[in-house]
C-alpha cells in the first residue's frame, strides 16, 4: 500500500490488509474458544441424550435386549394407541392450563396490590415477603410439606373439622395437585409483572385520567397493553414449565390414585423404570419434547418481534 504526502515524498506501508485480517480471525478464535467448554456440555448433556432416545424410539426394546431391531413407527403406533397416554396427555392439559391461567390471574393482582399507592412502605414489604415465600422453597420441600399438611390427621383437616384424603381420593387428587402447583408458582409471575407495572409511564395513566377513563379503563387500554410482551412471555415460558412438571407429581401422588393425576412426564417415567420398556418410554419422550417444541417456537418467535 503506497501513501504520498504534501511534499511528494511516499511511505511505503505494507500488510496491513494481512494483519487486520489476523487480528479479526483471531478475535473470532478467542470467542470460540471461550464458548468451547460450553458447546461442549451442551453437545455431550443434550444434543447426544436426544439424539439416542430418538433412535431408541425406531427399535424394539433397547437396553435390555442386547441385539434391539429397527422397528419403524411401530413403537409410536402402540404409544399413540394407548389409553392411558391420552389420558395422561389429558390430565397434562388440564394441569397446565389450570396452572397458568391462575398463575396470571393471582400473580396480576398480587401485583398491582404491591405497586398500589394506598399501601404504606411497611405493608408493602410485609406483604411482598409473604407472597414471595413459596417461591423460596424447593420442589421436595413444598411436596413434603403439603403432604403433612393435606394428611387426614393433618392441619388442613384439623381446621375443616374433617378427614379428607386430598391426596388419595380419585375426585380431589388432581384438583389438590394444581392447587398445590399454582400456590407453588404464581411468585414467578407476581414478580415479573411488579417490575413491568413499575415500569409503565405515570404520564400514560395521567393522560388516560384527563380524558375521562375510570380505572377500569385505564386498566384495560393502559396497563395491560403495556404488560402484554411481559405476558405473552410469562404465559409460554410457564405452559413450556408446567407441561414438564415431574417432580410435585411424582412426590405427592405419583401419578394416582388409579391414574387420576398421571401426566405425560410420571408416565414416562413409569414405562422406563417401572415396567423397562425403554423404547416405548424414549417414543413417548419424543412426543412431549415435539410438543414443548412448538411451544418453544412460539415463544422464539414473540420473542424476536418483540426486539
Amino acid at each position: 500500500m503506497t501513501m504520498r504526502t504534501t511534499d511528494d515524498t511516499e511511505v511505503i506501508v505494507t500488510g496491513v490488509a494481512p494483519s487486520r485480517r489476523r487480528r479479526q480471525l483471531r478475535k473470532t478464535a478467542e470467542s470460540y474458544a471461550f464458548l468451547s467448554p460450553t458447546m461442549i456440555l451442551l453437545f455431550v448433556l443434550m444434543i447426544v441424550p436426544i439424539v439416542m432416545v430418538i433412535g431408541y424410539s425406531f427399535q424394539d426394546n433397547v437396553i435390555l435386549n442386547k441385539s434391539p431391531e429397527f422397528v419403524g413407527i411401530a413403537n409410536y403406533v402402540e404409544i399413540l394407541s394407548d389409553p392411558r397416554f391420552w389420558k395422561a396427555t389429558g390430565n397434562t392439559i388440564l394441569f397446565t392450563v389450570a396452572s397458568v391461567v391462575a398463575h396470571l390471574i393471582l400473580g396480576l393482582g398480587f401485583a398491582m396490590m404491591l405497586n398500589s399507592p394506598l399501601l404504606g412502605r411497611f405493608s408493602r414489604s410485609i406483604f411482598r415477603a409473604l407472597y414471595i415465600l413459596p417461591w423460596l422453597f424447593t420442589v421436595a420441600v413444598i411436596a413434603v410439606l403439603w403432604r403433612m399438611l393435606l394428611a387426614p390427621n393433618g392441619v388442613v383437616n384439623f381446621l375443616l373439622n374433617t378427614d379428607i384424603e386430598w391426596l388419595a381420593s380419585p375426585q380431589l387428587a388432581l384438583g389438590t395437585i394444581i392447587f398445590i402447583n399454582i400456590w407453588a408458582g404464581y411468585p414467578f409471575f407476581m414478580v415479573s409483572l411488579l417490575a413491568g407495572l413499575q415500569g409503565v409511564p405515570a404520564e400514560l395513566h395521567e393522560a388516560a385520567t384527563v380524558d375521562g377513563a375510570g380505572s377500569v379503563q385505564r386498566f384495560w387500554n393502559v396497563t395491560i397493553p403495556q404488560l402484554r410482551p411481559i405476558i405473552v412471555s410469562l404465559v409460554l415460558l410457564d405452559l413450556i414449565w408446567t407441561s414438564q412438571q415431574f417432580a410435585l407429581i411424582w412426590m405427592t401422588t405419583g401419578g394416582g390414585p388409579i391414574d387420576v393425576t398421571e401426566v405425560l412426564s410420571t408416565f414416562t417415567y413409569k414405562l422406563a423404570f417401572a415396567k423397562y420398556d425403554f423404547s416405548l418410554a424414549a417414543t413417548s419422550a419424543v412426543l412431549v419434547l415435539l410438543m414443548s417444541m412448538v411451544l418453544a417456537v412460539f415463544y422464539v418467535r414473540h420473542q424476536k418481534a418483540r426486539d
